[in-house]
């Protein structure tokens, strides 16, 4: 009989992980913390950056390694505590202490900010633009003095290149003609 997935997790040492999401928290018994980032889906190593951690409260771990490797949510706290930690999180009111709190970071926004302060002024901004517009100008400009140029040397061009064909057509004639009067001068001279 082939050995499952499941029977070699079972095998292997299983540990428990939790991360936040939300108001919950999520469970996984997994042999390593890769393969739980693995079953929570994370793009990114959350052990490292300190919202995922191993758990090691046997209540906590009793259903998850009951059913290893999958996620297992669990409501962190009563609506009234999400309530209250929710209110706790708007700016003005007093912090009060939620387990919310204590599992992840804190959601209201840094002092900077909240802080608008001055508009920052588009004055280097629109200097810029204005100089880059001047610069695109004067380089159309210049292009467009170099093809006038370019046309006027082209026309330059066609124009003796015709005159050098009629000068050229007129002087061939000028040898053909003296090549049959030489020719019937030197058949008359032969004996």
């Amino acid at each position: 009989m082939a050995k499952t997935p499941k029977d070699k997790q079972r095998k292997q040492k299983l540990k428990v992980f939790r991360t936040p999401i939300g108001f919950h928290d999520a469970y996984v018994a997994a042999p390593s913390r890769k393969a739980a980032l693995e079953a929570w889906g994370a793009d990114s190593n959350i052990f490292a950056q300190g919202i995922a951690e191993e758990v090691t409260d046997p209540e906590l771990m009793e259903e998850p390694l009951a059913r290893p490797g999958e996620v297992i949510r669990r409501a962190r706290g009563s609506a009234e505590e999400h309530v209250a930690a929710a209110d706790s999180q708007r700016p003005g009111k007093k912090e009060g202490g939620s387990r919310i709190k204590e599992n992840r970071p804190s959601l209201r926004p840094s002092p900077a900010k909240r802080e608008r302060g001055k508009k920052p002024s588009r004055e280097e901004l629109d200097a810029a633009e204005e100089a880059l517009e001047k610069a695109e100008r004067k380089q159309r400009k210049a292009l467009g003095a170099i093809d006038d140029r370019i046309q006027k040397l082209e026309r330059e061009r066609r124009d003796l290149q015709r005159k050098h064909e009629r000068e050229r057509d007129e002087l061939a004639e000028e040898v053909e003609r003296a090549r049959s009067a030489y020719r019937r001068a030197m058949r008359d001279w032969e004996p």
